[in-house]
């Protein structure tokens, strides 16, 4: 059987979602499977180089995971031109800040390697589509991680679209998010990254989420309701100070809450809440509900429940007794119908494919672009108080 070796410079992993998403859980994970086995007489193996600015966290992360991936430590290095360089490369990876993403990409191209990174892969639609021309001309194989769409939840919402179960889909709503400590009180660190607080930074949760939100609606919904045709957003910034990874005061400038109504194609409305300053009182992080004729489904990470026309209640509007129907019985799980691995590992194995067997992967820099545009366009009817198209790319 022969082993066909695919070296990745990783940059970004030493942050949360670098280490353990995308390193840990993806392709160290590949890696203790044995690989991609893509068919009786071959196998793709990831070989990471991990690269970064802080030789000491570069160094216990391949110290700690290296040894029991790959029986010792990780390779690692802090010129990443150099690593990018070597014949030994073939994939540059980006899970930095939104800022340093340009700079890795532009590396990568300038030496023909191809590139997956996280997204947002820009702050501006003019910035993420210049990175997606440049490797296009290079005839770079790209890719931009859209993780949501491999989310057990997802995929079973997906499968009830595919199967009809709506009926005709009258609506969607998304509600997301959760309160991100402010740093100020004892015993309660925060548990994201200042730079997401400072607009100048690149931070913010409409380019963080609205990003997501473009590849699920067209993701989940493009195929029979069309790609998303116009929004009107709103956003505040509801924590005005925050403390800082060093305990340091500082004034958050970057919107922390966003809510947005995005109408597709054929005129369904997706509403979508967003807000690291909320408490949850719901299923999950994020929560998807679907409305249709025939059923409705509430979709989580997870889970995914159901509840058909046959079986929905019939309520009556009386605030003078208690509600005596529970509203929550009356839906039902969906079953495990299959396996759900990791979904960052997911989409990292079809781009290991990609890559070596030339398969298809739509979820390139210019699909990337589109969620930047939502993001970008969402700004601007913050800012103009009014509904805005969203233009072909």
């Amino acid at each position: 059987m022969e082993t066909k070796r695919l070296g990745i410079v990783m940059s970004g992993v030493t942050g949360r979602m670098g280490t353990n998403q995308h390193l840990v859980r993806s392709i160290l994970a590949i890696i203790r499977q044995g690989g991609v086995r893509v068919s009786p007489e071959l196998v793709l193996m990831p070989d990471p180089v991990l690269v970064g600015r802080n030789a000491d966290k570069l160094r216990v992360l391949a110290e700690t995971y290296g040894p029991d991936a790959i029986g010792e430590p990780l390779k690692y290095t802090t010129d990443a031109e150099a690593a990018i360089a070597a014949d030994s490369c073939d994939i540059v990876f980006d899970a930095s800040t939104t800022q340093h993403r340009a700079g890795f990409v532009e590396l990568a191209a300038g030496h023909g390697k191809h590139v997956y990174c996280e997204k947002p892969t820009a702050t501006t639609t003019a910035d993420a589509l210049r990175l997606a021309e440049l490797v296009e001309a290079k005839g770079i194989k790209n890719g931009v991680v859209q993780d949501k769409l491999w989310l057990p939840g997802l995929r079973k919402l997906r499968s009830l679209i595919a199967q009809g179960f709506f009926g005709e889909i009258l609506s969607v709503r998304g509600e997301f998010g959760y309160w991100v400590f402010t740093g100020e009180h004892p015993d309660q660190p925060p548990q994201r990254p200042s730079w997401n607080y400072r607009a100048d930074d690149g931070g913010g949760i409409m380019i963080d989420m609205f990003c997501h939100w473009r590849y699920v609606l067209d993701g989940l919904f493009g195929a029979t309701c069309g790609r998303v045709d116009r929004l009107v957003a709103h956003a505040h910034t509801d924590i005005a100070t925050r403390i800082d990874e060093r305990g340091v005061a500082y004034k958050a400038t970057a919107d922390d809450s966003a809510y947005a109504i995005f109408l597709l194609k054929n005129g369904v409305p997706c509403q979508f809440n967003s807000s690291w300053a909320t408490r949850v009182r719901r299923d999950d992080l994020l929560t998807i509900q679907v409305d249709g004729t025939l059923g409705s489904a509430v979709a989580g990470l997870r889970g995914c429940r159901v509840q058909a026309l046959g079986v929905t209640p019939k309520p009556v509007w009386n605030p003078d007794i208690p509600q005596p129907i529970d509203f929550y019985r009356g839906w039902a799980e969906v079953p495990e119908q299959t396996t759900f691995d990791n979904a960052f590992k997911v989409q990292w194995e079809l781009f290991l494919r990609h890559v070596a067997l030339d398969e298809p992967f739509p979820w390139t820099l210019r699909e990337g672009a589109k969620g930047v545009q939502l993001a970008e366009l969402g700004l601007q009817s913050w800012l103009e108080q009014k509904w805005v198209e969203v233009s072909e790319l």
